[in-house]
């Protein structure tokens, strides 16, 4: 099979299900920016970080290919069977989270975004994630987008947050306070 088949020349594209769209829909800016951030994932996990983060990273990008797979499809059109997103994906994350919390200083400030490289890619991550909700958000408002898929983006940015909150603690990196000049 060739990797390219110059039926996208046109500035089309097909769905899943046969419908073709143009490259700029927003089905299509939906799934281009989960594998986006599916990259970024990589990234992080491509650090010097906790074995049990990566493990949880390798299963949050498997998540995100679920997701760009159901946002792929024609909701009208598609008979294929689509994997969906769990209510224990969601569960997931809210569990790590709470572990995280559990060992880090309370927050009491905004943090600027930096660190080490792994901090910052989890900080990069989380826009490109905040990014992809609000796509996902504009596409559901006109054609059908599963809930817990933006349950999922919505818990999944905080995560990464968390994330680059518990990589500087790990790795006793001092988080960088903002403090508003007045």
């Amino acid at each position: 099979m060739k990797i390219y088949t110059k039926t996208g020349d046109s500035g089309y594209t097909s769905l899943i299900g046969g419908t073709r769209v143009p490259k700029h829909h927003l089905r299509i800016e939906s799934y281009g920016t989960m594998d986006e951030l599916n990259s970024y994932i990589g990234l992080i996990w491509g650090q010097e970080i906790d074995g049990q983060d990566r493990l949880l990273l390798k299963e949050i990008q498997d998540r995100l290919f679920t997701i760009g797979a159901s946002l792929a499809a024609d909701p009208e059109k598609s008979s294929m069977k689509i994997p969906d997103i769990h209510l224990k994906d969601i569960e997931l994350l809210e569990t790590e989270m709470d572990r995280m919390e559990g060992v880090l200083p309370q927050l009491k400030h905004f943090i600027l975004p930096r660190g080490n490289n792994a901090i910052a890619f989890c900080h990069l991550a989380r826009c490109v994630c905040r990014r992809a909700e609000r796509i996902v958000v504009s596409l559901s408002e006109e054609s059908f987008v599963e809930e817990k898929v933006k349950i999922y983006l919505n818990r999944l940015s905080d995560y990464l947050f968390m994330l680059a909150r518990k990589i500087g603690h790990d790795q006793n990196i001092a988080e960088n306070k903002w403090v508003p000049r007045i």
